[in-house]
């Protein structure tokens, strides 16, 4: 409602005083306030804040009358009465010198400001004003409370009087009543009247006058409180009637609120007891209670001491208190508390230190509420009056606190119900986000008004209803609009602002006129002719209807009320404006689709019907009135209304709904009587008028039931016209804002049976729920409420210790206003099923499934219900708990609301929880039936804590395998890590589970993902590659740490023969992609492995099936033969470059590689020089991508593969695969464009080179395959290694795979297997694929001599026995020999075969050194 704002103020003081202020008072126009000092009166003026006049007492009046104690302003602020001590009243008079100012503004040369327009020194300077004594009373008592009554004076003294004395005639108008001969009783009702005859010394201490109760509120110096009314016109004795409020024997103070006819009275324990009066009896009826709370205040909550002062805003809304002991808050008018300064950095420095609350002499609010006056009592001990050296202005106690506030609080029909506007002294605060939130997740129904006539700016979504989600909650900060100065200047304060539905376009009032701005063009718009504007002065308030703004206003030319309606685009004239005039009043104004209610000063109702005209170049509107309904009967006094809103909210008693278009129609009035809400519905009991056979019009002519009371203490209430079919129960509901009770929602029931969907009754049913922020907004379909809440930041280290007393940045903290919003839809679920209506609330919670918080709202509602019943300490008789169960079940998000309720409550609330939403092991089996593994994790961490650790593993073990199945890898590491806590009794820490799985990559190994195998890393790589020992070093990080230990534990090998497990599975599914991506992920041992499988699992039993699965797997296309017979341009060799020649003459790659694994020397000169053929464009592009290895890697190798790419014709898919990094690729073609110049190729030609293009698969899958190719001859799995080299088609992987069968002792079993499989693989290609066949010719040499193996093998194997035990021995020889035999491939004999070779050989060095680079620092690549 109201928000502190930035630091308070402190005033400056012209004049030499050694006194201390300690009364302050504004007059009632809020334009000037007097402050009181013990010997002088003066008169400031609010804005700016300057001293006019002061009156200064001679010494010996001053020592006659007493020191000053209170002052009362006259209505009219023509005089001033002030008391003294020794029981005097002063009358002062204040004549105005006319047009005579104090202070004159000075403005730059060439400013826009005019002398010449009206009220135009008025406003902007402190007009000239005296103070003169007029009269002296003398009223022989010392005068406890002074108070103004309409035209007179109404003084207490300390003997027991009460004086009514006449601002006019003082003299012979003078009456005193003796309080003891007034009655009191309970009520008006009771006959036995009792009296305070028997307390002689009983009088008044406090009192103040309400003008819509016609009494006032009394506060006796014992402690009583009560409400002396008069029961006639005549103010005597025998007149005057006092109820009791019967539970308050220790109040201190009272304040009134006219507008909600409350009593606030504060007492001594603290609190604030707040009364009203019941209109029946009489009797005083208690409202609420203002007091702070343990919870919130736990060390000062019952130290404040008694309450000193309560202030009640200008406007109703907010009541300020402040105790003995100081301190300040800000309370709504129902009890919402909105602001203290007891906590938080108003109480505490920044170093934690307690600072002295402020205490609080007097207050009073300034105009509109946007300044609380204060008069510091704290200082006067503290702070010296002295002048100091430049003779300046000296600082005294008055501080200026500065509030902005909801413009709810002075328009409250502000027509738009979805926006959050706040209105301060010279600025708007907004909550529509940025310009760049264009998106809308929100279809709402468009109103069908002129939708092609709008702008369609930044914030515009294309609903003219409602803005997006992402627009309204937005972030933190708001949207501030500096309000126009030059308006500001001569209409200051600004008293009303509205905001259109869109959030583009809002429209501030200040004390004439108006003005409008657009947060699309960032421009004001102002009156053109000042004199319209000046003589227009707003009274009911604004609102938007479209592009149109509409309000109430008074004419001062002409005496006359009208409602007028000024077009948004066209320039602010009275000529494009549409102007009814009004009979009474305007006090309040609102609109309803296309009617505007008004309600005016003679307590009735007024319906318009507002239409769109477009004529000539601006559209207009015009109004035509429909229906008044007078309300005098119900409404005591029309001041008392706080808004008025026509809904489409109805009962439903006995309506049948024979025409859906009913549903959106102006159904009802919502009148809200000083904190009652009234409804009026439209009386449908008649006979009904049919639209066809009559104009539309007349249907709205339907008269008014009798007024229903739907709910007390509502302070504000949201409803929407839109319609939405599938969040009924949310857009037709009422919702009420009811202060320190929280809010309601007027909810209807439907029925669930939709057969006949006219025919049915529907109710409503009022739900009360508890929100933490104070509600400015409610977004219907979004179930959200949306509010502001003051923060605050400490800057009192930016001050030294020696000057800090005196700055007001280190005794307050910086007070800021922050948006915030809140989930609300759970309470009312809760509600529903508290009242058995779980039907409804099912059909309420599928209509906002797709909430993206939804699930938080599930989860909220369990938490709360099991929070309040588990920490009971009373027996619950009927729980709510297995109902809340219950009802989450019907959603699929059962299982994670249930399991993230449990992990954010303690252990100790477990059991109940889990007695009520089922067994955790059942809810565990039932994730890994949903596939939900990530949920299942977080039900382990509940299991280890409730089961013994044989369940936690066996429930670990079935989600490990199944992560392991589904390729979870983030999960799998997780659980190596969980079984080992389990095993090694860690059960105490249980590990976190994510909760969200890391995104990793099934179908790739990832340290390939940033580099391309190529030849251009340094020769001294290779040669270390070379002359290793094959060990693999595991990635260190959480998958690493399992290795690391003692690989003889028994939780050890448990985990690896599930690894193994799975492996062996995969390699019998041959799902050799998987594997890859499985050890890559877990750091699984895969050589070390596959030399133990090497005779089982890792043999090829089918290679033609796994050759096929390969293809399919990697998505590698099946080799085709052309269609034209002729041969590849390049398997022929007719077109060898003299790059390539002289490479192949020079140093064949086989002497090449050979060098480096024989020879242990360093190599970088002859390698140098092997470069050294390509042409110069090469060696240009080679020095420019020196800069980092990385980059090296991505230049150079597509230009070396696509040297060595000629003359073989199956290898184009390596060469021409270009690297990620494709900042070079032009530079790349044009260097092969110049390789091959000396080409000539033909159309035929060309499309064979594509067609080879085209039977290589993706990068990243030949990437994947020789890495495995690698891998596998690591582990000497042969056969694996011939499929691979058959789907690659690289004959030198057969030939190096023949030669290692050679040159070792090979087991028999596998050269039989590779011959049968190369058979079988023949045959395949013969009938079903005869693209390998040409590859298969290519390597027939080479089966050859495998036959003549396999023979030798036979006639020596045939004695001995099969030793198994020789297996997984030659793990450990199994490198070198690979290598020594590797180092003698034997060249093949034909032309094509060698460059074949020789291109294979590089590629095999580029694989093995790209695989060196992966297996020597998996650290830091893997994890």
């Amino acid at each position: 409602m109201y928000f502190l704002s930035g630091w308070p103020k402190r005033l400056l003081c012209p004049l030499e005083s050694l006194e201390r202020p300690l009364h302050i008072q504004t007059d009632p126009q809020r334009a000037f306030f007097a402050v009181l000092f013990p010997s002088q009166l003066s008169i400031w003026y609010c804005r700016p804040s300057v001293l006019i006049v002061s009156y200064k007492e001679l010494s010996k009046a001053a020592s006659q009358f007493g020191p000053y104690k209170q002052a009362e302003w006259r209505p009219d602020s023509t005089m001033i009465a002030v008391s003294t001590a020794n029981g005097y009243i002063l009358f002062f008079e204040i004549p105005s010198a006319r047009d005579k100012y104090l202070y004159e503004p000075i403005y730059p040369k060439g400013s826009p400001h005019l002398k010449g327009t009206p009220h135009y020194k008025e406003e902007q300077c402190a007009p000239s004003l005296n103070l003169e004594m007029k009269k002296v009373l003398d009223l022989q008592a010392s005068i406890t409370s002074l108070q103004s009554m309409l035209e007179d004076l109404l003084v207490a003294t300390a003997d027991g009087f009460l004086h009514l004395i006449h601002w006019d005639g003082m003299t012979n108008g003078r009456k005193a009543i003796n309080l003891c001969t007034v009655p009191f009783s309970v009520d008006l009702q009771s006959s036995r009247a009792g009296s305070l005859m028997g307390f002689e010394d009983v009088y008044i201490r406090d009192m103040e006058y309400c003008a819509t109760l016609d009494g006032f509120a009394v506060v006796f110096n014992d402690g009583r409180v009560g409400f002396i009314t008069p029961m006639s016109s005549r103010f005597t004795a025998e007149q005057l009637h006092g109820v009791w409020a019967q539970d308050v024997v220790d109040g201190t103070c009272v304040a009134v609120n006219n507008k909600y006819r409350l009593m606030a009275f504060g007492c001594a324990n603290g609190s604030v007891q707040v009364y009203t009066i019941d209109t029946t009896t009489g009797a005083m009826q208690f409202s609420h209670k203002l007091e702070l709370t343990p919870k919130q205040y736990p060390d000062i909550w019952n130290k404040t001491g008694p309450v000193k002062l309560i202030r009640w805003s200008p406007d109703s809304c907010v009541v300020m208190v402040t105790w003995e002991c100081g301190g300040l808050s800000l309370w709504s008018v129902f009890g919402a508390q909105l602001i203290c300064t007891l906590g938080g950095d108003f109480a505490y420095q920044s170093d934690g230190a307690k600072k002295d609350p402020l205490k609080i002499r007097s207050m009073t609010w300034g105009s509109e509420g946007y300044h609380l006056w204060v008069i510091d009592g704290s200082s006067s001990s503290n702070m010296k009056l002295e002048r100091n050296a430049n003779n300046e202005a000296q600082q005294f106690g008055i501080l200026q606190f500065q509030f902005i506030k909801s413009a709810l609080t002075v328009n409250p029909c502000m027509s738009n119900q979805e926006q959050v506007l706040l209105q301060g002294e010279d600025r708007l605060y907004l909550n529509c986000g940025d310009a760049a939130q264009t998106q809308s997740p929100r279809n709402t129904l468009a109103h069908s008004e002129h939708n092609h006539t709008r702008e369609r700016g930044p914030f515009s979504d294309g609903s003219l209803d409602s803005q997006g989600l992402s627009t309204l909650l937005g972030h933190r900060h708001w949207h501030v609009v500096q309000i126009h100065s030059t308006y500001l200047e001569s209409n200051w304060p600004i008293r009303f602002s509205a905001i259109d539905k869109l959030g583009q376009n809002v429209a501030v009032v200040g004390k004439f006129g108006f003005a409008h701005y657009s947060l699309l063009t960032k421009k004001w718009k102002l009156f053109g002719n000042i004199t319209q504007e000046q003589t227009m002065m707003v009274t009911g308030g604004l609102a938007w209807w479209n592009d149109f703004i509409v309000l109430a206003c008074y004419n001062l030319n002409d005496h006359q009320e009208e409602l007028r309606i000024y077009l948004r685009t066209s320039n602010l004239d009275n000529a494009f404006a549409h102007i009814t005039k009004v009979q009474a009043n305007t006090l309040l104004l609102s609109v309803f689709r296309d009617i505007v209610i008004l309600f005016r000063a003679d307590c009735s109702i007024c319906l318009y019907s507002i239409e769109r005209r477009s004529e000539g170049l601006n559209p207009t509107a015009s109004i035509q009135i429909l229906q008044e309904v007078s309300m005098s009967r119900y409404i005591p006094h029309p001041f008392l209304v706080v808004s008025v809103t026509l809904t489409s909210v109805r009962t439903e008693t006995g309506i049948t709904l024979k025409m859906p278009q009913q549903a959106c129609e102006a159904e009802s009035i919502m009148l809200n009587l000083a904190g009652q809400l009234i409804m009026l519905q439209r009386d449908r009991s008649g006979p009904q008028i049919r639209d066809k056979d009559n104009n539309p019009n007349q249907r709205k002519h339907l008269p008014f039931c009798a007024p229903v009371v739907l709910a007390q203490s509502v302070e504000n209430v949201w409803t929407t016209c839109r319609i939405n079919k599938q969040k009924r129960h949310l857009l037709e509901a009422l919702w009420l804002s009811c202060g320190g009770a929280g809010m309601k929602v007027w909810l209807p029931l439907f029925p669930r049976d939709h057969r006949k969907p006219h025919s049915f009754l529907s109710r409503r049913i009022m739900l009360p729920f508890h929100i933490n922020i104070y509600p400015l907004a409610v977004l219907f379909e979004d179930a959200l409420v949306l509010g502001a809440v003051n923060d605050t930041v400490l800057y009192d280290c930016l001050y030294t210790q020696t000057s800090a007393r005196e700055h007001l940045e280190v005794l307050f903290p910086f007070s800021i206003v922050e948006r915030t919003s809140q989930i609300y839809l759970h309470h009312i679920l809760r509600q529903l099923l508290v009242r058995n209506l779980g039907e409804q609330a099912l059909l309420l919670a599928h209509s906002c499934a797709t909430l993206p918080y939804f699930p938080h709202v599930l989860e909220l509602m369990l938490h709360e219900v099991l929070e309040e019943e588990a920490t009971s300490r009373e027996p619950i008789p009927d729980p709510l708990l297995p109902t809340v169960a219950k009802f989450i079940t019907e959603f699929p998000l059962f299982l994670q609301t249930v399991v993230h309720c449990a992990r954010k409550t303690e252990y100790a609330l477990w059991n109940y929880l889990f007695a009520a939403v089922g067994n955790p092991k059942d809810l565990f089996e039932e994730c890994l039936m949903a596939q939900d593994l990530d949920t299942a994790a977080s039900y382990l961490i509940i299991l280890q804590n409730m089961e013994v650790p044989a369940v936690s593993r066996q429930h670990a073990t079935l989600l490990f395998n199944t992560a392991l199945e589904q390729g979870k890898w983030d999960l799998c590491r997780h659980m190596i890590r969980f079984l080992k806590a389990i095993g090694s009794g860690e059960t105490e820490t249980p590990p976190t589970t994510p909760t969200t799985q890391e995104p990793s990559s099934s179908s790739g190994f990832e340290f390939f993902r940033h580099r391309s195998i190529s030849l251009s890393q340094s020769a001294e790589n290779l040669h270390s590659k070379f002359n290793l020992t094959k060990t693999l070093s595991m990635p260190s990080g959480p998958s690493g740490k399992r290795w690391s230990k003692d690989s003889d534990c028994a939780e050890n090998m448990y985990i690896d023969m599930m690894l193994w497990r799975h492996a062996r599975r995969l390699l019998e599914e041959i799902k050799l992609k998987d594997l890859g991506c499985f050890a890559a992920q877990l750091g699984f041992e895969l050589i070390g492995w596959l030399c133990k499988e090497r005779a089982r699992a890792a043999r090829v039993e089918d290679f033609v099936c796994a050759l096929k699965k390969l293809h399919k797997d990697f998505l590698w296309p099946f080799p085709v033969i052309p269609a034209s017979s002729i041969n590849s341009p390049f398997k022929n060799g007719k077109y060898k470059t003299a790059v390539g020649e002289q490479l192949l003459k020079s140093q064949s790659t086989d002497t090449f590689v050979n060098m480096e694994m024989d020879t242990g020397i360093s190599n970088t000169p002859r390698s140098r020089s092997w470069l050294g053929t390509i042409s110069s464009s090469q060696r240009e592009i080679d020095t420019v991508s020196s800069h980092g290895p990385h980059m090296q890697d991505a230049f150079l190798s597509p230009l070396l593969s696509k040297v060595f790419l000629i003359g073989d014709e199956c290898s184009i898919g390596s060469a021409t695969d270009l690297t990620e990094t494709s900042s070079m690729v032009d530079g790349d073609w044009t260097m092969v464009d110049e390789n091959f110049s000396s080409l000539s190729l033909t159309q035929s030609e060309l499309e064979q080179l594509s067609l080879e293009l085209a039977s290589k698969g993706p990068h990243k899958s030949q990437v994947q395959l020789r890495y495995l190719l690698h891998i596998f001859m690591e582990a000497g799995c042969l056969d694996w290694c011939v499929v691979i080299g058959l789907i690659l088609r690289e004959s030198s992987v057969i030939s190096q795979v023949f030669s290692i069968m050679q040159s070792s002792d090979i087991d028999g079993e596998i050269c039989q297997n590779i011959k049968t499989g190369l058979d079988a693989v023949d045959k395949w290609a013969s009938t079903d694929c005869p693209g390998y066949k040409p590859f298969l010719s290519i390597i027939k040499p080479q089966i050859q001599k495998l036959n003549e193996i396999v023979e030798e093998q036979v006639q020596p194997e045939a004695f001995q026995p099969v030793n198994p035990s020789k297996v997984p021995e030659q793990a450990n020889p199994r490198a070198e020999e690979s290598r020594t035999s590797s180092s003698h491939g034997t060249n093949p004999q034909s032309d094509a075969g060698s460059s074949n070779a020789s291109r294979h050989e590089e590629d095999k060095a580029k694989t093995e050194d790209e695989d060196s680079f992966q297996e020597g620092s998996y650290d830091c690549v893997v994890s």
